[in-house]
């Protein structure tokens, strides 16, 4: 196996990576190293907000029961709910069939000073429409160079994208669908369309390894993430967002007028 987390430069295997993964790391040690990054991304979030100059997408993806609500919830903790957008993108509308398959998720890029996340996202039309839809092979190509053009033109216009992909094993997914069945306040979010999903897993590691290999480019690396043990899952992904939004170096930006004469009586 080879060491994780890892940002995919070269061609990659799926079956080279442990999902189970956490550099011999101490639970109750990496739980407060999260909380060091996700009260760090709070405060950082604040200088993005008053710049309005860039946005931050974190952009999700995995199969069912990975943790893209979990991680989320984790890492923003602290940071100002207005000033984050959301997107979760199940099937699409008829509406959205009407137009091209990267529409509905252009529409919900963040605006600047926000920090956006992508649960789930256009990698849908490249895994499920080619796993469940049948897309043929030259049309997947095409979207694949469609898709990096596009996240390209993202971070040309400032755009920091991070894009996370959420390594879980097919053991610890049916460990979590059990305890979906089996808890009352879980089992809401269970989908007999889950186990068709489950049924196909080589499929779905096929089509994420390609989409993996073909989409991770310079402006936008994917992050592999080991996904079973959700404690590590949720530090590997706070100290990435916080190592990003560091490196915007942003500062407190300048009053837009003279408040020098300005008294408060």
């Amino acid at each position: 196996m080879r060491e994780q987390p890892v940002v995919i430069h070269d061609k990659i295997k799926l079956s080279d990576f442990d999902p189970a993964y956490c550099a011999r790391r101490e639970k109750e040690e990496t739980k407060r190293a999260t909380r060091t990054y996700t009260k760090r991304i709070g405060e950082l979030q604040e200088l993005l907000y008053a710049n309005s100059n860039h946005a931050v997408l974190l952009l999700f993806q995995g199969l069912d029961a990975s943790g893209k609500d979990g991680v989320t919830r984790r890492i923003l903790r602290d940071v100002n709910p207005a000033g984050v957008e959301t997107a979760n993108f199940k099937v699409p509308s008829a509406e959205e069939r009407a137009h091209d398959f990267l529409w509905r998720e252009h529409r919900a890029v963040p605006r600047y000073g926000n920090i956006g996340v992508f649960n789930r996202s256009h990698y849908e039309a490249v895994l499920v429409e080619r796993v469940i839809g049948g897309l043929e092979p030259p049309i997947c190509r095409q979207r694949f160079r469609r898709i990096v053009e596009f996240e390209e033109m993202l971070v040309e216009n400032r755009v920091v994208l991070l894009k996370f992909y959420l390594h879980l094993s097919k053991e610890e997914q049916a460990e979590r669908f059990r305890e979906r069945l089996e808890l009352p306040e879980k089992r809401w979010k269970f989908s007999a369309s889950d186990l068709e999903t489950r049924r196909r897993w080589q499929d779905y590691m096929k089509a994420y390894e390609e989409t993996l290999n073909a989409t991770s480019h310079a402006a936008a690396r994917w992050h592999i993430v080991p996904a079973d043990r959700n404690w590590y899952r949720n530090y590997v992904v706070s100290r990435a967002v916080a190592e990003a939004m560091e490196n915007l170096k942003l500062k407190w930006p300048k009053a837009k007028e003279d408040l020098s004469k300005i008294r408060i009586t």
